[in-house]
């Protein structure tokens, strides 16, 4: 059960993480420069395990009072999972590629964390992708504390990936057949995650 957990975390949260969007970019461009990327990754992790955890244990606390609250986060979870992989599905049969932003001039460590910090927070679908859905899955997860870990340790290993790995991974990311074999994959993690929700409840 522990390790059903742990993988649910990491696939769900995988799956939302992979996506382009502005945090991914911010920290591609940023490591692309080599300016602070590897403290904006840890920042960016960081968050992320905060705000699973506090979905997790925010709203498994109210979810094991009230059974309706439980019912509605097992059925609303599975249709946001359901339109998210529709979604991710349909990104698969358009055109993507990576927008890097034009060189800028070295930033202060300060300036630069800030802005992660401002992507990252100021972004509403953090609040809708990683406090509401990662959290309600997780807080019916039989090990809440296994789910936080693996989707912690989704997070960790896609920043630090690119972190790491952007010199050599930007011109591989810039292909668009690349971001629709990832939404592919994003919409098939989707779709199982919110079959089993359904089925197993």
């Amino acid at each position: 059960m522990m390790w059903q957990s742990y993988v649910n975390g990491l696939l769900v949260a995988l799956g939302l993480i992979m996506a382009i969007g502005a945090q991914n970019a911010f920290v591609l461009a940023q490591s692309l420069r080599r300016e602070h990327h590897l403290p904006v990754a840890a920042l960016c992790v960081t968050c992320d395990a905060l705000l699973v955890m506090a979905g997790v244990f925010g709203l498994a606390t109210l979810l094991a009072q009230s059974p309706l609250l439980l019912s509605i986060a097992r059925w609303g979870g599975a249709a946001f999972l359901l339109w998210y992989g529709s979604l991710a599905l349909r990104r698969a049969c358009s055109k993507q590629s990576l927008q890097q932003g034009e060189n800028q001039a070295v930033r202060s460590l300060r300036a630069v964390l800030l802005s992660a910090l401002a992507v990252t927070l100021l972004n509403p679908h953090v609040y809708l992708d990683t406090v509401l859905l990662i959290g309600s899955l997780g807080a019916q997860q039989s090990v809440p504390g296994a789910y936080v870990m693996g989707a912690a340790s989704a997070s960790l290993v896609w920043f630090f990936t690119l972190a790491f790995g952007a010199a050599w991974l930007a011109p591989w990311l810039a292909r668009p057949s690349t971001w629709r074999i990832l939404d592919l994959l994003v919409a098939v993690m989707m779709f199982a995650v919110a079959v089993q929700l359904i089925v197993m409840g």
